[in-house]
């Protein structure tokens, strides 16, 4: 079998061992491919495996030997899976590779604009700290997570891992979610979607991107919250219109954002969201733990040899 791996490097820049995909037969590794190179590289191949790359039905049209792709992550907004599955394409994600990973992340950026750690360090650094007439200092208040009303926008894997830590740290659970959710705990409060805007102070996005949750987070939406409430997105960056958001931090109609995906990646210089002081941002980085990649890859060969074998494991139906 021709595998080829078209954006390697995010997923292994180097720290992990690729020898559990090239025992399966020929496999070429590209770091990076760009657009126009997709179809000249996977021209001959059986399989791909990809990320975010655009695989559209204009791809799947050019690639006639293409069996099987695999999507290293959990979305596959990328993929136009129905063209895939009529040109009889196996498509599979990898669901739950980085549920602690990006839970854990969400919870960094809470204590980060809860303490303001970074501004405290660099204060320290700069001198501050040694010129004071007391034992302590702060430029900023420090928030206590017990008993705030901890909102989480989707339910799934992650949400749940989230609202488990939010509720070790004493927050109370609220969650708004269009799909029934089982098994859940009782004292985790199931609310309208409008209340999930109106009452969290921390509001934290954990549900797929979709054309009912794309900018969910607007104008409308945001001039319902409090103006002390915090927004968390480790999700995806589509699900919130980012001028509006922009507007909300810089009129003071919220307090502050954490943000590990933005709606363009890598984003331009002028995004409205870089450089606002209460936006805190990271570089889409709340999957790439080495533990995290580490699952993704197996599960993603995993994946790969059930196919082989004419098993399904991890298919998206449409």
């Amino acid at each position: 079998m021709k595998i080829i791996v078209l954006e390697g490097y995010t997923l292994n820049p180097g720290d992990l061992d690729w020898g559990v995909l090239t025992a399966l037969g020929d496999v070429t590794i590209y770091e990076r491919t760009s657009d126009d190179e997709i179809s000249e590289r996977a021209k001959d191949a059986d399989a791909i495996l990809s990320n975010k790359y655009r695989l559209t039905a204009d791809v799947f049209s050019q690639l006639q030997n293409l069996k099987y792709v695999g999507v290293l992550a959990t979305g596959y907004d990328s993929i136009d899976v129905n063209t895939a599955i009529k040109h009889g394409i196996t498509v599979t994600n990898v669901p739950t590779y980085g549920t602690r990973s990006v839970a854990q992340m969400t919870f960094a950026h809470i204590l980060h604009i809860s303490h303001k750690l970074a501004e405290h360090d660099h204060g320290v650094k700069a001198g501050k700290w040694s010129g004071v007439p007391d034992y302590c200092y702060w430029d900023y208040p420090q928030t206590e997570l017990a008993d705030k009303v901890f909102g989480i926008l989707g339910m799934g894997r992650i949400g749940r891992a989230a609202a488990e830590i939010g509720e070790a740290f004493g927050m109370k659970i609220q969650y708004f979610d269009p799909v029934p959710v089982k098994s859940i705990r009782d004292r985790w409060a199931s609310v309208s979607l409008r209340e999930l805007f109106e009452s969290s102070d921390i509001l934290s996005l954990h549900c797929p991107l979709t054309p009912e949750t794309k900018e969910i987070v607007n104008r409308d939406h945001l001039k319902l919250m409090k103006n002390t409430a915090i927004l968390i997105n480790t999700s995806r960056g589509g699900l919130v219109n980012s001028t509006d958001l922009a507007e909300a931090l810089n009129k003071g109609i919220i307090s502050a954002a954490g943000l590990d995906v933005l709606d363009k990646e890598p984003p331009p210089n002028d995004h409205p969201l870089i450089g606002i002081p209460n936006c805190f941002i990271t570089p889409h980085i709340a999957w790439a733990t080495q533990a995290a990649r580490q699952r993704l890859l197996n599960t993603a060969v995993e994946n790969l040899k059930a196919f082989m074998r004419g098993e399904k494991l991890n298919e998206i139906i449409s």
